[in-house]
């Protein structure tokens, strides 16, 4: 399921042919979606916990591992591809370069 939303993905940004919107608006429905995946496998994992079956348990958790693990990994893709402004200095800042003489 989650390799074939992968590749929808893939197609999306594809079909996108550079228009940035697009590619940015296809990688966020990705990790919007990746993010509920992980919910469902858990709850999952929880439900199997109830009835006690303890190998389902530990593969839905496997695979709720491999989802995050897949989903801190594009989050960490998206938070390089946008980084955060530098803040402004305030007005009484002034650089201080090599021999201006007006270093603190």
């Amino acid at each position: 399921m989650a390799l074939l939303h992968g590749f929808g993905t893939g197609m999306e940004v594809w079909a996108a042919q550079g228009q940035v919107e697009r590619i940015e608006a296809a990688e966020l429905a990705e990790l919007a979606w990746l993010s509920s995946y992980l919910v469902v496998v858990l709850g999952l994992a929880g439900a199997a916990a109830l009835f006690r079956a303890r190998w389902s348990v530990v593969l839905q958790l496997l695979a709720a591992l491999a989802v995050a693990a897949v989903l801190a990994l594009a989050q960490h893709d998206w938070d390089r591809a946008h980084p955060e402004p530098p803040p402004r200095s305030g007005p009484a800042y002034v650089p201080c370069h090599s021999g201006s003489g007006r270093c603190a």
